[in-house]
């Protein structure tokens, strides 16, 4: 111990430095510890896991340590093993289970699938069996109607037949008292004879060739378009013989045509049996003074037709006055008649005259008296003088701006004596009328003479140019005035009346006077206008008088098109979905065609007055009109309920009860879809499937309007229903509206193939124009009216709460309205259309309107709503015609529409504000929903259709 503190003290004090290197040095040994611990806690592992990254990489797969081995080299170990086989066993299970999931899946979706299907059979099933009850109901109710009906059936009845030696009856008593009971033999005219006419030949009886050769010739061009004449006298039921008018030459022999001698050449036709029953002798009129060549000429039991006849001559319901001919080889040119409007015109009337002969005027044998002394003693022997001063006295006091002349500039026309005379061409006479309210004719101032030719020109110019007649003299017989009211478009005044007359003229209304002067172009257009339609009015005369109804009118025999049917009609559900509607029973096995000419002899015997006096005239013979009476609301509960479908069996209702009955005020029945197309098959199949369901449809008409016919591989859609495809001759829109033999139903639904309507739209736009069945019914509207400031008309095309057109692109409207437009209607108007390859729909409602003469209905939206339709607005596409197409059409066209329907008489001017669309550009017609503006009273739920008729 003591060394030890020696040594530690002796080195302390010798050596003063050592300390420090002590301490310095264990202060080295420290930091070398440290990086030493530093370097084997850091680099090391470093180095190490790069040399054995290495070593794997360079191995190769087969000689790696660390990394995984194939073959399972590493479960060699005892216990990686174990956890190998455990981790296989646990995949191949999660495995296992995955598939049995994914198969339960597929299962439940399957099953989603059967669940949804099936609800789907359930409610198609529920919809089937609501309709077969009510097809059910439907038959039962069709069932006791036929048990319940105690008429019989309907049969031909027995056909009256000639005595084989015709000896003919016993002359009357005197050939005034000819009658048709007395002097017609019924037997040669059954009423199923359908009224054969045999017409002589100008060139069998001697007489003929001194004919007028104008008349004669127009005469044989009218026998030939005839359909009654028959070149078989032996079944003719009348038999007719030209007589007149005879022509002005020198080279003709008097002795041809003295009475004796016209009566023996009469006696010698081959068919007058002795007295000439059933035959008529025609004399037509040219010039305004005619030959009476039949006045003392005993012509038995042949009847008379001519214009001029003297009292003791004409036999009252057996002889014809006939109207001149003045259009003999022409027709008059329609676009030279003035409008109907303005109604009262510069003249209030007009009179053009001179009297060659008159009798002895009373005002010449004594002092002058006054009007009422007159009338207070025997009346005067002529009136004529009082009726010149009288008009004279008119026209001095400038209260009405008159034009009478008694004395003709030029040489007057030949007249009878008595007659006033013509004065001028027929031009210049034409031109006064067209300025004239009212045309003045004065009657013979012989009273004997019932009816000249003269009087029947002044009233045939006056009606061609739209003046009203004026007749003075109410002894004079108008032509065909036992079938013609004339008191409809004519003034018939007594000649003691003429110091009232402007008193009369002045208190008429201006609503009286278009009545009058529309009438009045009725009359001239359909009875007078050409040598047709006056040969026509003579067949139609006798033929009325004897009950033998018209022939039926053609129908246009439909080529149709072979196709496939085979293809399963698809459910669109946007247009054929209604929600729990029920629509009403799919009546379709089989089609219910609408009953056809029921009313073919009453329409002949009993409504004569409708026929003659109401367009289109008694020429025609149609299956069924919409103008037909309807029965009271009670008849159909009391013996009359044949084929009707009252709404609940009579007590009403809504819902269900509404849908699943007609209801209405005329039978049973269903509708036509006529569907024009153009080359559009894939179009055309989808609105083909639309229809599938549809309910009342009866056969769906497809007419292929394109030369080249439909592929042969196109597959059409079975509907349950026959689809017609109909050929047509050349691409014309007129084809629309052709009165197909395919179509068995008064009700049409014309719609373009592209438009789209859903059913519930369809079924109320049915059950709409079943109540007004002489409109057109439809969807898309239009409006027309007269522009002031522009002083034309005016064709709006852009949306209005003011309709007076409904477009035929989707529109209800009757079969008789497609008779007339294609075989009465003008061919011009038909032309136009072509030429335009447009604006039928504006023909078609210038028509309806010229038949219904209803006006044009302002606001016709029908604001109520249907029950649970769906509020979403349904926009339709239908194309525009173009702005200053319309114009074109309508400038130069409607004036002849307007010459032959009464239509508008010029042109319409089309609104270009915005822009006018081009061809190709569509108009959003909105059938539901809100119509803001529009509507004309509460709407209800916010639902409004928007339905339009037009009258048109």
């Amino acid at each position: 111990m003591t060394a030890y503190s020696m040594l530690r003290n002796g080195g302390g004090a010798g050596n003063g430095g050592q300390p420090w290197v002590l301490r310095w040095s264990n202060r080295i040994r420290l930091t070398w510890l440290s990086f030493t611990l530093f370097f084997i806690l850091v680099f090391f592992p470093l180095i190490a896991h790069y040399y054995l990254t290495t070593i794997d990489e360079a191995g190769g797969p087969d000689k790696r340590i660390f990394g995984p081995r194939p073959g399972g080299e590493l479960c060699e170990v005892k216990h990686v093993q174990d956890l190998c086989r455990i981790r296989e066993s646990v995949s191949e299970e999660l495995l296992q289970l995955e598939a049995k999931r994914q198969e339960l899946n597929g299962e439940i979706a399957r099953l989603n699938l059967k669940i949804e299907a099936c609800k789907k059979s359930i409610d198609n099933a529920k919809q089937d069996l609501l309709q077969l009850k009510n097809v059910i109901s439907q038959t039962e109710h069709s069932y006791k109607e036929l048990m319940a009906q105690n008429q019989p059936k309907l049969s031909l009845p027995v056909r009256l037949l000639p005595d084989k030696d015709d000896a003919g009856l016993p002359l009357p008593k005197s050939p005034r008292s000819c009658r048709l009971h007395s002097c017609f033999d019924y037997s040669r005219c059954p009423l199923t004879s359908g009224f054969p006419v045999y017409v002589y030949d100008t060139g069998s009886y001697p007489w003929g060739e001194n004919i007028d050769p104008l008349v004669k010739q127009a005469f044989a061009a009218s026998v030939k378009s005839s359909i009654y004449v028959t070149d078989n006298p032996s079944i003719a039921c009348l038999y007719i013989v030209l007589v007149g008018e005879l022509q002005d030459s020198p080279s003709s022999s008097s002795s041809s045509v003295s009475p004796s001698s016209l009566e023996k050449q009469l006696h010698a036709l081959p068919y007058w049996r002795t007295d000439g029953h059933n035959h008529l002798l025609v004399h037509l009129s040219r010039k305004s003074m005619t030959q009476n060549f039949l006045y003392n000429v005993s012509t038995g039991r042949a009847a008379v037709a001519q214009s001029t006849f003297f009292e003791r001559q004409y036999r009252a319901g057996f002889d014809l006055v006939l109207s001149p001919l003045v259009h003999a080889l022409s027709e008059p040119n329609f676009l030279e008649v003035p409008p109907q409007v303005p109604v009262k015109r510069k003249y209030l009337f007009s009179f053009q005259g001179e009297k060659v002969e008159s009798l002895r005027s009373s005002l010449q044998e004594g002092p002058p008296q006054s009007f009422e002394e007159e009338m207070e003693g025997d009346p005067p022997a002529d009136y004529d003088d009082r009726i010149i001063g009288t008009l004279k006295a008119v026209q001095d006091s400038r209260l009405d701006q008159v034009l009478v002349e008694f004395t003709c500039k030029n040489r007057p026309r030949p007249s009878l004596p008595t007659e006033w005379a013509l004065c001028g061409e027929r031009e210049e006479r034409l031109e006064v009328l067209k300025a004239s309210t009212f045309a003045l004719v004065i009657s013979p101032g012989n009273g004997q003479l019932v009816a000249s030719a003269g009087c029947s020109m002044r009233l045939f110019e006056a009606l061609e140019v739209g003046a009203i007649p004026v007749v003075l003299g109410d002894h004079s017989r108008l032509p065909y005035h036992q079938m013609i009211r004339w008191s409809e478009a004519a003034l018939l005044v007594p000649k003691p009346r003429i110091t009232e007359l402007h008193f009369l003229l002045r208190s008429i209304s201006d609503n009286d006077l278009l009545a009058m002067r529309r009438q009045g172009r009725f009359l001239w257009e359909t009875y007078f206008s050409t040598a047709e339609s006056v040969f026509s009015t003579v067949l139609a005369s006798v033929r009325t008088r004897i009950q033998i109804p018209a022939a039926p009118i053609r129908e246009e025999p439909a080529q149709e098109i072979p196709h496939k049917a085979g293809k399963a009609a698809g459910t669109d559900p946007n247009m054929a979905d209604n929600g729990d509607l029920d629509l009403g029973p799919v009546e379709t096995e089989p089609p219910y065609a609408s009953p056809r000419y029921l009313r073919n002899f009453t329409y002949t015997a009993a409504d004569t007055y409708r026929a003659w006096n109401r367009p289109p005239g008694p020429f025609h013979l149609f299956p069924h009109t919409p103008l037909d009476p309807v029965l009271p609301s009670e008849a159909k509960f009391l013996g009359s309920g044949t084929g009707f479908r009252p709404i609940g069996g009579g007590t009403g209702g809504s819902g269900k009860e509404f849908q699943a009955a007609l209801g209405g005020s005329v039978p049973r029945e269903q509708f036509t879809v006529v569907m024009l197309t153009y080359e559009r098959e894939e179009v055309l199949m989808n609105s083909l499937e639309r229809l599938n369901g549809l309910p009342y449809l009866n056969k769906v008409v497809v007419v292929w309007n394109s030369p080249k016919p439909p592929s042969e591989d196109l597959l059409w859609p079975d509907i349950g229903l026959p689809i017609v495809v109909v050929r047509t001759e050349k691409n014309s829109l007129n084809n629309r509206f052709l009165p197909w033999d395919a179509v068995e139903t008064e009700a049409i639904l014309s719609i373009d193939d592209d438009a789209h309507l859903r059913h519930d739209e369809i079924m109320f736009g049915f059950r709409v124009w079943r109540e007004a069945r002489d409109r057109i019914v439809g969807f898309p509207g239009r409006y027309h009216a007269w522009d002031i400031n522009h002083q034309s008309w005016l064709y709006n095309s852009n949306y209005s709460c003011e309709l007076s057109m409904v477009l035929t692109g989707a529109a209800f409207f009757h079969k008789y309205y497609a008779y007339l437009y294609s075989y009465v209607m003008p061919q011009a108007i038909r032309d136009m259309v072509d030429e335009y390859i447009n604006c039928e729909d504006i023909a078609m409602n210038f028509l309806v309107s010229h038949i219904t003469q209803a006006p044009h209905q302002g606001d016709v939206a029908v604001d109520v709503p249907l029950p649970r339709l769906p509020a979403g607005a349904v926009a339709r596409r239908l194309a525009l015609p173009r702005a200053p197409q319309v114009h074109q059409l309508l400038r130069e066209g409607v004036r002849v529409h307007a010459a032959a329907l009464h239509a508008v008489p010029r042109g319409l001017r089309a609104v270009q504000d915005p822009p006018p669309p081009r061809q190709d550009q569509v108009l959003q017609v909105h059938i539901g929903g809100r119509r803001e503006g529009c509507q004309s009273g509460p709407n209800r739920g916010g639902q409004t259709p928007g339905l339009g008729w037009t009258g048109s």
